[in-house]
């Protein structure tokens, strides 16, 4: 494990609403029923609960098998051990994890935790926030992939969602002290993290998944000034990849959902005289892993705002996609004596954007809109690809 201090490398300078958008997209989703600590499921129609059958094809006795205990446990207990934690973030990604490693089981039925909240987090956590909505810290189903027992866990928390502003660039960061309470609870031998993000590299499309072992804080917003801006984290674990060709397989399954549509000018006003502009597919979703297909400790961004890869900019040269969160526990296992391995595991839900596309405030800056339109677009079904790229990691550690 090392950690590595440098500059932040100059980026935009966000403006307030490319904050709002982060924490917008981040509770996209979110209804009545999941803002309760114990919702009533009796009530509620099947499809509320259940999953979506994806019709997947795993290779034999490698196909997630849920494991929800004899017993409900309340939402105070304390987290069952496992040999595997997965951590995600946002609604899409909690309904693909679901849809892949619980089937059966659907994100409502998942218990809730808060265990600890009002005494360590809730005085972390602005007003209004989901975690200070939903009064609790997340919540859990076990599953089983082959021999490894996997406990899934979805955040409250978040990076772009919590903090209380505690100076000019510092802020409170909840969510570092919840990667600590899930490691001393659970005592996972491996920690994944997974979720959307922004594409960085031209060549990578929608629903391929960038693996790395490495971190950056690329922060310019309420934790510019904080000790850790700008540091670099990186895991010395070895991915397994004997099933990454199985997982491509099966991700291919899913191209035609993630192909873009025939893009035409916006208005009639201007002289188009051509059919609408067709993208041609890719010959399915891959995964990119860092040391292999992208150069070795090449990070994922970790940023306090909504921010994408463009045509100009060139984040590519920085990291391998950028996300929001992800940082944090690689923060977070540096300062432990006996960490677990662990690795990011990140779903392209939007592409490089167009950098010759107008900028300005709210509805004139016509790359954000496309930014957030791609992932409000794609966000579950590159979700898809990202978790069957996390079964890849998990499938192969039994060799």
């Amino acid at each position: 494990m090392s950690v590595i201090g440098e500059p932040i490398v100059a980026g935009v300078v966000p403006s307030d609403d490319r904050k709002e958008v982060a924490r917008a997209l981040l509770a996209s989703g979110i209804d009545a029923v999941d803002l309760e600590l114990e919702p009533a499921l009796e009530g509620l129609p099947p499809t509320a609960t259940l999953t979506a059958d994806l019709g997947i094809d795993f290779p034999d006795g490698l196909a997630p098998l849920p494991q929800p205990p004899a017993k409900v446990p309340t939402p105070g207990q304390a987290l069952p051990p496992a040999d595997v934690l997965v951590v995600t973030w946002t609604v899409d990604e909690q309904d693909a994890l679901a849809d892949v490693f619980t089937p059966g089981h659907g994100r409502k039925t998942w218990y809730r935790y808060d265990r600890n909240f009002s005494e360590r987090y809730a005085s972390k956590i602005r007003p209004h926030a989901p975690a200070q909505m939903a009064k609790r810290l997340g919540s859990w189903l076990p599953t089983k992939i082959g021999a490894q027992n996997v406990l899934c866990f979805k955040s409250e928390l978040h990076l772009n969602q919590d903090g209380i502003r505690t100076g000019d660039g510092t802020a409170t960061l909840p969510v570092a002290d919840l990667f600590r309470q899930l490691i001393a609870e659970v005592k996972p031998k491996v920690l994944l993290t997974i979720g959307t993000s922004g594409g960085v590299f031209p060549e990578h499309n929608l629903g391929d998944v960038v693996v790395t072992r490495a971190a950056r804080f690329r922060l310019n917003d309420e934790f510019k000034k904080e000790p850790f801006a700008g540091q670099t984290f990186i895991s010395s674990w070895t991915i397994p990849t004997s099933r990454f060709d199985d997982a491509q397989t099966l991700m291919a399954r899913y191209a035609a959902r993630l192909a873009e549509p025939a893009f035409a000018p916006p208005t009639k006003q201007f002289p188009f005289a051509t059919p609408p502009i067709k993208r041609q597919a890719s010959q399915g979703p891959r995964i990119w892993l860092e040391g292999r297909d992208l150069p070795k400790d090449h990070p994922i961004l970790t940023t306090d705002y909504f921010e994408f890869g463009t045509s100009a900019n060139h984040l590519q040269q920085h990291g391998c996609a950028v996300e929001m969160g992800d940082a944090v526990l690689g923060m977070v296992v540096a300062q432990m004596p006996q960490p677990p391995d662990w690795a990011v595991v990140r779903n392209l839900s939007d592409p490089v954007i167009n950098g010759d596309l107008p900028t300005g405030p709210g509805p004139r800056n016509m790359q954000t809109h496309w930014a957030v339109w791609y992932y409000e677009t794609y966000g579950y079904w590159t979700s898809v690809t990202g978790a069957l790229a996390a079964w890849a990691i998990i499938a192969g550690l039994g060799g």
